[in-house]
């Protein structure tokens, strides 16, 4: 796993993994754009294959970024060499943090909840589709957050 501490493609300190992790988190607002504009256009079952697909791929995502962290040394190994407030920092991790575990719940309730539905022979739309439809908005707006608060994490930790 040395791979993972070799310099990075973004043109920053940060290691590979941390470039990797947030080139996900940059895409994943566009990539999850794409599956709603899948359901809007009726192709509701492949709508959330897309959605199951890029939800599991962030958990792994997500698992490979708390290895690399922990593998790393941890928080305080990555923010030894910030020129930033390490209280600014803590807070504003903190905010993504909130934002992207709330969003993570909103997101697996979503999905869970359309897939019973699915399964018990519920065609879409039908019944709940404004309910779904209400609960994929605030989950994408709840990945946009955590996209930005992700960014700025990152350019806080590696380019200032």
């Amino acid at each position: 796993m040395d791979y993972m501490f070799q310099p990075g493609f973004l043109g920053t300190k940060a290691p590979f993994f941390m470039d990797f992790v947030t080139l996900v988190v940059a895409l994943l607002p566009l990539l999850v754009g794409v599956a709603i504009a899948l359901a809007r256009r009726g192709y509701y079952t492949l709508h959330g294959i897309v959605q199951g697909v890029i939800f599991v791929v962030s958990l792994v995502v997500v698992g490979y970024f708390e290895y690399g962290v922990r593998l790393g040394g941890g928080y305080e190994a990555f923010v030894q060499n910030t020129h930033v407030s390490h209280n600014y920092l803590f807070v504003v991790l903190m905010v993504h943090i909130v934002i992207a575990t709330v969003t993570l719940g909103i997101w697996a309730s979503t999905l869970l909840r359309a897939w019973r539905e699915y399964r018990r022979g519920g065609i879409l739309p039908g019944v709940g589709s404004d309910a779904h439809r209400k609960a994929g908005v605030r989950t994408f707006i709840g990945i946009a957050l955590t996209s930005l608060t992700g960014i700025w994490v990152y350019l806080l930790l590696f380019l200032f």
